[in-house]
């Protein structure tokens, strides 16, 4: 009997170690988590369309790569809302390398997150028409939220991948013209004004054309400085027509110049005419002597558009009225 027992305890010792080695040989290899931005997306159910359209714009890939990248992410909705302004039905409709400049254009070559971002322009990886060598700036607003382009929202903020970070927005970034831009941006609010105030052309749907366009583009402070100068009446003293020739002398047509090719004593033509010359000085820092012997400072360079590039200065230009 103790060796019946004894042969028992055997064969049972002996079965589960041949099931435990069956069990392990047929446990599946556990898969790598992917925790990459594309790894994410595919796992937010918000985000189906833009992981559609990342797999056909080929960047699914690249933004499994080492990065580090930041991608503003718009959700299926604002990929819905986004559609309904364009002549294509779905996402695969858009033609691919428009829809692989769309898709760079939410995305910044860095790991920014929500506590990095300050209100000023950053650089995505798209590319506009105007430029093959200076990327297309985003302007970012962080006076309430984040908003970017003055267009889209971020609704969800630092969502932390291995390779950077994502950003969930509600709006898809389209590429930005020069009035994109101005529009965005809270300093060029007297600009705009005066662009579109009464008497005056098209100049919204001009610099939302083609081009390409260079725009020295005066600030709220610079438009404030010329009231000051034009006292007692101001700018509202200035008639429609010579308002008209003084915006004209801040445009420059066809052309993206682009600041490391300014140089001394270079002569620019704007779009004004008859036309006036204005000289570009370095020395000390970029200025702009206008037809009036008045000294302007560029005080922001490069910022890059689809249709052009604005340089913000600070001082009015005024052309020989």
């Amino acid at each position: 009997m103790k060796k019946l027992s004894k042969l028992k305890v055997i064969a049972l010792a002996l079965f589960a170690i041949a099931f435990v080695s069956c069990d392990n040989s047929d446990d599946p290899t556990p898969m790598p988590v992917d925790k990459t931005i594309t790894g994410l997306a595919v796992k937010n159910p918000n985000l189906k369309i833009l992981v559609q359209a990342l797999t056909r714009a080929e960047l699914a890939a690249t933004l499994q790569g080492s990065g580090p990248f930041t991608v503003f992410a718009p959700t299926d909705a604002a990929f819905t809302a986004f559609l309904k302004t364009t002549p294509y039905a779905t996402i695969n409709d858009v033609p691919k390398d428009v829809l692989t400049q769309i898709l760079l254009n939410h995305v910044v070559s860095a790991t920014a997150k929500s506590g990095d971002l300050k209100t000023g322009y950053i650089k995505t990886l798209a590319k506009g028409s105007a430029s093959t060598s200076n990327t297309l700036s985003m302007y970012v607003d962080i006076t309430t939220g984040v908003k970017l382009n003055g267009v889209s929202n971020v609704t969800t903020a630092d969502v932390i991948a291995s390779n950077g970070v994502i950003h969930v927005v509600d709006a898809v970034i389209g590429l930005p013209t020069i009035v994109t831009h101005a529009l965005a941006n809270k300093n060029f609010t007297s600009l705009v004004g005066a662009l579109t105030g009464a008497g005056q052309p098209d100049f919204v749907g001009t610099l939302s054309g083609t081009g390409p366009f260079t725009v020295f583009a005066p600030t709220n402070t610079a438009f404030t400085a010329l009231n000051t100068e034009l006292a007692p009446g101001g700018t509202a003293g200035v008639s429609a027509a010579n308002l008209t020739k003084v915006l004209q002398y801040h445009v420059v047509s066809p052309a993206n110049v682009l600041a490391a090719t300014l140089t001394e004593g270079q002569m620019v033509t704007p779009i004004l005419t008859p036309a006036q010359k204005f000289t570009i000085q370095l020395t000390g820092g970029a200025k702009i002597k206008d037809a009036s012997n008045r000294i302007s400072n560029i005080i922001i360079t490069d910022v890059q558009c689809a249709n052009g590039v604005i340089h913000a200065i600070d001082k009015v230009l005024l052309p020989a009225l």
